[in-house]
Protein backbone atom coordinates (compact mmCIF):
# COMPACT_ATOMS: atom_id res chain seq x y z
CA UNK A 1 0.00 0.00 0.00
CA UNK A 2 1.49 3.35 -0.93
CA UNK A 3 -0.27 7.06 -0.30
CA UNK A 4 -0.19 9.37 -3.51
CA UNK A 5 -1.28 13.03 -3.30
CA UNK A 6 -3.05 15.04 -6.23
CA UNK A 7 -2.98 18.86 -5.45
CA UNK A 8 -6.37 19.94 -6.97
CA UNK A 9 -5.92 23.54 -5.05
CA UNK A 10 -7.29 26.45 -6.63
CA UNK A 11 -9.21 24.48 -9.40
CA UNK A 12 -12.79 24.60 -10.50
CA UNK A 13 -14.83 21.61 -11.72
CA UNK A 14 -14.76 19.91 -13.54
CA UNK A 15 -10.65 19.53 -13.22
CA UNK A 16 -10.47 18.14 -9.82
CA UNK A 17 -12.99 14.96 -10.68
CA UNK A 18 -11.20 14.37 -13.99
CA UNK A 19 -7.87 14.39 -12.59
CA UNK A 20 -8.70 12.37 -10.19
CA UNK A 21 -10.10 9.69 -12.22
CA UNK A 22 -6.94 9.65 -14.33
CA UNK A 23 -4.53 9.27 -11.47
CA UNK A 24 -6.58 7.02 -9.72
CA UNK A 25 -6.91 4.81 -12.72
CA UNK A 26 -3.11 4.30 -12.11
CA UNK A 27 -2.56 3.01 -8.96
CA UNK A 28 -3.25 -0.03 -7.55
CA UNK A 29 -5.25 -1.87 -5.08
CA UNK A 30 -4.66 -1.17 -1.44
CA UNK A 31 -3.26 2.39 -2.22
CA UNK A 32 -4.73 5.26 -1.12
CA UNK A 33 -4.98 9.01 -3.09
CA UNK A 34 -5.26 12.14 -1.10
CA UNK A 35 -6.94 14.38 -3.15
CA UNK A 36 -6.46 17.98 -1.86
CA UNK A 37 -9.11 20.25 -2.66
CA UNK A 38 -10.46 23.94 -1.98
CA UNK A 39 -13.75 24.09 -4.48
CA UNK A 40 -16.97 23.25 -3.34
CA UNK A 41 -18.38 21.75 -6.12
CA UNK A 42 -15.31 19.36 -6.31
CA UNK A 43 -15.82 18.73 -2.79
CA UNK A 44 -18.94 17.04 -3.74
CA UNK A 45 -18.41 15.51 -7.52
CA UNK A 46 -15.18 13.63 -6.19
CA UNK A 47 -16.07 11.75 -2.89
CA UNK A 48 -19.58 11.47 -5.08
CA UNK A 49 -18.17 9.61 -8.02
CA UNK A 50 -15.89 7.67 -5.38
CA UNK A 51 -18.34 6.16 -3.07
CA UNK A 52 -20.54 5.33 -6.59
CA UNK A 53 -17.68 3.35 -7.06
CA UNK A 54 -17.79 1.47 -4.38
CA UNK A 55 -14.33 3.03 -3.03
CA UNK A 56 -13.58 3.76 0.58
CA UNK A 57 -13.79 7.36 1.28
CA UNK A 58 -13.10 10.21 4.12
CA UNK A 59 -12.41 13.41 4.53
CA UNK A 60 -10.57 16.03 6.39
CA UNK A 61 -11.20 19.49 6.56
CA UNK A 62 -7.54 20.94 7.05
CA UNK A 63 -8.31 24.65 7.03
CA UNK A 64 -11.27 26.59 6.18
CA UNK A 65 -12.34 25.83 2.86
CA UNK A 66 -9.90 23.35 2.37
CA UNK A 67 -10.07 19.31 2.42
CA UNK A 68 -8.41 16.24 1.69
CA UNK A 69 -10.71 13.51 0.49
CA UNK A 70 -8.60 9.91 1.05
CA UNK A 71 -9.63 7.38 -1.37
CA UNK A 72 -8.62 3.91 -0.89
CA UNK A 73 -8.36 1.96 -3.94
CA UNK A 74 -10.34 -1.36 -2.78
CA UNK A 75 -10.75 -3.43 -5.79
Amino acid sequence: MSEHRLDCLGEACPVPLIKTQKKFSTLNVGDVLIVEIDHSCAMKNVPEWARKEGYNVEIEEVDDGQWEVYIEKNK
